[in-house]
């Protein structure tokens, strides 16, 4: 999938052949405004010989490094940039939190050693039972606990890396959802005992969730990530936060820093409430609210070519996307952008749909 970005047509801005935009010169959005977002990276692999789909090659990774170092980006711990953004808290002008998810070994062997030597914190997402297997290509708990003693934060990815989706054989929902929660409360307590964290952070595995999960996620006191690209803001929605997934394509760095960059929309997803769809070709509704870009400015798209816009009360900011094909694939998205002034930098919201089938 290709990502577009709504081009606005200033001597500042120039297009690149992916459909990407980037800078000649890079502006400052003002503190005020750029203070009410944050962006989470997330990566897998930082390896050449692991699947290409969920690796960055340990070359690229340090290319991010080095940019954010050098273009005035805080790498804040995750845990403090969700306090920020839950309290309301203004933020460094340019925020960026480094996630991982799984706790595959090259995370300690290859990212843990330039993390620390550019002096950058990172949060560790762990599926608890290859750890506790001692199944190849992961950690073991002497290096989560290494990790640990150096500040990164340790989350939970679940017990099993599970579809979180599917029923197992005749289950009722009501049992499905309690063999969630088990399954949540048990890679949280096994997490707690080795290491001593207990965050109640929670990545949903393969970037997959309904809105029962969220629901459940809410009453055990968790904040939830999902895989949908996008900036977090003081709007966001806590059970299924944003994270930009950096691997294969978008392992390149021309396009990570235009995500690195981008800021949240002040949108509300009015209809779906659910990312699960038992169609190919979806709609949902949307709700833009007050904030730094022009309405007329926002494009959406879905495989990198535009969607239908329909304005029900554009004075509301009221937005429905109609889709004219039908998308293939287990998991797809919609992706909304709009510049912001002639900063260089984009807003940026996406759609995440799952059909399980």
């Amino acid at each position: 999938m290709r990502y577009h970005c709504l081009m606005q047509k200033t001597s500042r801005i120039i297009q690149i052949s992916c459909g990407l935009l980037t800078l000649a010169a890079a502006a400052h959005v003002p503190l005020s405004f750029a203070a009410e977002s944050g962006v989470i990276a997330l990566y897998h692999h930082v390896d050449t010989n692991t699947p290409p789909s969920t690796s960055i090659s340990p070359e690229d990774f340090r290319r991010h490094l080095e940019y954010l170092r050098d273009n005035d980006y805080e790498v804040m711990a995750l845990d403090e940039m969700i306090d920020h953004l839950q309290n309301l808290t203004p933020l460094p002008e340019r925020a960026v939190a480094i996630t991982f998810d799984d706790g595959y070994s090259s995370i300690y062997e290859t990212a843990f050693p330039m993390l620390q030597q550019f002096n950058m914190p990172f949060a560790l997402f762990l599926s608890t039972d290859p750890i506790n297997q001692g199944q190849n290509n992961y950690m073991t708990w002497d290096q989560v606990r290494e990790l640990s003693d150096a500040g990164a934060v340790i989350a939970n990815h679940m017990v099993y890396h599970p579809y979180m989706l599917e029923r197992e054989g005749a289950e009722t929902d009501a049992q499905w959802l309690a063999r969630q929660r088990e399954e949540l409360l048990d890679a949280e307590a096994t997490i707690g005992a080795e290491t001593g964290q207990d965050h109640r952070f929670l990545a949903y595995p393969y970037g997959e969730f309904n809105a029962e999960l969220k629901t459940m996620l809410a009453e055990e006191g968790f904040v939830g990530f999902a895989q949908n690209s996008g900036a977090a803001g003081f709007q966001s929605d806590f059970l299924a936060l944003p994270r930009y997934p950096l691997a294969s394509i978008y392992a390149n760095l021309e396009t990570a820093r235009t995500k690195f960059a981008s800021l949240a929309f002040n949108v509300e997803l009015l209809d779906p409430l659910t990312p699960v769809t038992n169609t190919r070709s979806p709609g949902a509704l949307l709700k833009f609210n007050q904030g730094e870009y022009n309405l007329d400015q926002i494009g959406c798209f879905a495989d990198g070519e535009p969607l239908a816009l329909d304005w029900e009360d554009k004075s509301a900011g009221l937005l429905r996307l109609r889709a004219e094909e039908e998308y293939g694939g287990r998991r797809w998205r919609y992706i909304c952008t709009a510049p912001f002034a002639d900063s260089g930098r984009y807003f940026w919201y996406s759609l995440q749909w799952i059909k399980p089938d």
